[in-house]
């Protein structure tokens, strides 16, 4: 089974994460959700937008990010995020040499130009996404490929933006289990 570090949203440690880590220990995986934001939870993206910049933005959090996934990595990490929690998953995997997958819900982050990993990659988004407009997916998709991973991008047409968080507005139940089936079939595949 998988030792996988999940990262939080730009709403903190809410508890759709710990609901998506116990789904994850239910089907045999060792599951890290470092909390990034002190204890802090946010409804609003202004209001944690306001936070991130208050603590030192995108660098502060990738450097505790880096800190508490470094110890881990040793056996080979399944890095996962939602949304800002993917853009920091994807920039730890990229960077892990011995890192076994990614897991992207509602987040991606762009690619350096020399950009190289074989690891299998999975993305579950809205279709459409306010966040990820289809350009920017469509160029995500084409980066990760030209660096050399195997993708696979499941769209959940309607499904609001952090549709898998059942506490906020954009949540959509079947699209929800149906990323979390896809998610968990992908998952088992890294064992094979």
């Amino acid at each position: 089974m998988a030792q996988i570090v999940l990262f939080h949203s730009a709403h903190g440690p809410r508890p759709a994460v710990q609901a998506a880590a116990d789904r994850l220990r239910a089907a045999g995986h060792t599951v890290h959700t470092p909390d990034l934001f002190e204890g802090r939870t946010f409804d609003d993206t202004e209001s944690a937008h306001a936070y991130q910049e208050e603590i030192g933005g995108a660098d502060e959090l990738l450097r505790r990010a880096v800190a508490v996934s470094a110890p881990l990595s040793e056996g080979g990490l399944v890095y996962a995020g939602f949304a800002l929690g993917g853009a920091i998953a994807q920039n730890l995997a990229l960077a892990d040499e011995k890192a076994r997958g990614l897991l992207l819900l509602h987040g991606t982050s762009d690619l350096r130009e020399d950009a190289a990993t074989s690891i299998p990659v999975q993305l579950h988004m809205a279709d459409p996404d306010p966040y990820e407009p289809e350009d920017w997916l469509n160029a995500w998709y084409l980066r990760m490929r030209r660096a050399g991973a195997e993708v696979e991008v499941h769209r959940y047409q309607g499904a609001g933006h952090l549709f898998t968080d059942p506490e906020l507005d954009d949540y959509d139940a079947d699209a929800a289990e149906q990323a979390w089936a896809a998610a968990l079939d992908f998952l088992a595949d890294l064992d094979d």
